[in-house]
């Protein structure tokens, strides 16, 4: 049976159905639920061990679902999705990232927003091509660039009629004024104020999201392709002002987002139970009714397999001031007049990574030292992987965002120890074609480097079957030191029609 399938049934059976309640529910049916769980959204584990903890997490945020949904009194519905092996406190860490010390420390005395007459009953931004698709932030809490580059794309696509994605890998690299720190939070205010200063911002195609604090790519953060001319802060607990700014355009909100219940939101008009210590951002693109229940249209930055394809519909609870999760407390917008400056040429492809004077490794690859002479690097080696963690075995590079090396095991792990990588087969090897190419590399330059070993070449023609994830990785080939390059070339290519005479 086809395991997405397999899953929906699971799903509509375990936590849908009105007959089963967690009590009834086996350890073995729960045991299958997490096996199709896992198929559906790739998820692997280091060691049994691990697994079992992860299950019996699952079996717990299940339950939680199973309770809420059963009680059948609440305006929105639960539902498993790709937080529900992670513990509560796991998905808070790494899902948040809104600096709410500082709410209201920077918001400047802006002009009233103007009042905009004849507010429709109800507007959707998304059917007037005002809104980029969902984004996912993944594990890093730099929602509030989300939200800020989703504001701007929308008012963007309302002046000038372009509808261009942003990067918010720019704002989460460059823009560090405090209190904004990338993937540990900020605040949208501060966002649209750099973005000022810089003269515009550079689209998400051309600085594309990584997940991970990086630094400033400068040529790209001076490609001004969209600019705002301000922004304008949304009178606090101001129901009808900020209807008024959605009526508008798009506007960026803070909201509590840390319960349970928005963890694992489904459908249905969202009335919590929540706080109002504002811990997450996200962008209000529209309002409607339903039943007589009036809602905020709210676009999240979880990906598409949360809520409402990665939508919520919210109460617009009018007794509230706060509103629900404290919705009105915090919101602004950009504001823009006028068109964008000329589009500014491609920025140029990538160069090669220079490890020393002499040595370089490819495009988007990571130097590691293969040998030292007195603390002083004498040969290197190239990690197929970008901004790459170098295993002190000198053989391996795991992924910046796992970078504890596990080289018994073979696994690369995160910084709290739990989360892990498994063994892949390294990018860029993606056919034989592409290994001939790289294993002549070593063949061409073995002379040329000492450190070059036997084991490395017989590693990349039968390198570690493919994984659903990246993990620790074989250090394949050193760098190349050439003196005299239009010789090795030649050889190089002799080489490879050679070999590739045999292979069919």
């Amino acid at each position: 049976m086809n395991p997405s399938l397999l899953c929906l049934f699971l799903l509509f059976l375990l936590v849908f159905h009105p007959c089963l309640s967690t009590s009834s529910s086996s350890s073995s049916s729960s045991s299958q639920l997490f096996e199709a769980w896992c198929k559906q959204y790739g998820k692997s584990y280091s060691s049994t061990q691990e697994k079992l903890y992860r299950l019996s997490v699952f079996e717990k945020n299940l339950a939680f679902i199973t309770q809420h949904n059963d009680l059948g009194n609440s305006s929105y519905t639960l539902s498993l999705n790709s937080f529900s092996d992670l513990p509560h406190h796991e998905f808070k860490a790494s899902r948040l990232g809104f600096s709410p010390t500082f709410l209201r420390l920077n918001r400047k005395p802006d002009p009233k927003p103007s009042v905009v007459r004849g507010v429709p009953s109800s507007i959707d931004w998304r059917k007037k091509g005002a809104v980029t698709n969902v984004k996912d932030q993944g594990s890093c809490g730099a929602c509030w660039s989300f939200s800020a580059t989703g504001a701007i794309e929308g008012i963007n696509k309302i002046v000038t009629g372009s509808l261009i994605s942003l990067s918010e890998q720019e704002l989460i690299d460059c823009d560090r004024v405090y209190p904004n720190s990338g993937c540990n939070g900020g605040l949208m205010d501060d966002a649209f104020q750099f973005i000022i200063d810089n003269n515009g911002v550079d689209t998400e195609e051309d600085y594309p999201y990584r997940g991970v604090d990086s630094t400033c790519n400068k040529k790209k953060l001076n490609r001004h392709v969209v600019t705002i001319d301000g922004y304008t802060d949304v009178p606090a607990n101001d129901e009808e002002q900020l209807l008024q700014a959605v009526a508008t355009q798009p506007v960026s909100v803070g909201i509590a987002g840390s319960g349970m219940e928005f963890q694992f939101y489904s459908k249905g008009i969202f009335a919590g139970p929540c706080s109002t210590s504002l811990d997450h951002a996200v962008l209000i693109v529209g309002y409607g009714s339903e039943n007589g229940e009036d809602y905020w249209i709210i676009k999240n930055s979880w990906g598409k397999n949360w809520g409402m394809s990665g939508y919520m519909h919210m109460l617009r609870d009018h007794s509230n001031p706060k509103g629900v999760c404290g919705i009105h407390m915090l919101a602004s917008y950009p504001t823009k007049t006028g068109e964008n400056p000329p589009l500014p040429p491609p920025s140029p492809p990538p160069g090669p990574t220079k490890c020393d004077f002499f040595s370089k490794c490819g495009v988007g690859e990571t130097c590691c030292c293969g040998k030292t002479f007195l603390g002083i690097c004498i040969s290197w080696r190239c990690c197929e992987l970008t901004s790459a963690v170098c295993c002190k075995d000198r053989r391996h590079c795991c992924p910046h965002d796992y970078p504890i090396c596990d080289s018994e095991r073979n696994f690369c792990l995160q910084a709290n120890g739990n989360l892990t990588m498994k063994a892949n087969e390294s990018r860029g090897s993606l056919g034989k074609s592409s290994r001939w190419k790289v294993a002549c590399f070593l063949n061409c330059y073995a002379s040329q480097n000492s450190a070059t070993e036997e084991s490395e070449e017989a590693a990349l023609r039968s390198p570690a079957p493919q994984s659903q994830f990246s993990g620790i990785h074989n250090v394949f080939r050193n760098v190349a030191v050439p003196a005299e390059p239009a010789a090795l070339i030649r050889k190089c290519s002799q080489t490879k029609t050679t070999s590739n005479k045999g292979s069919s």
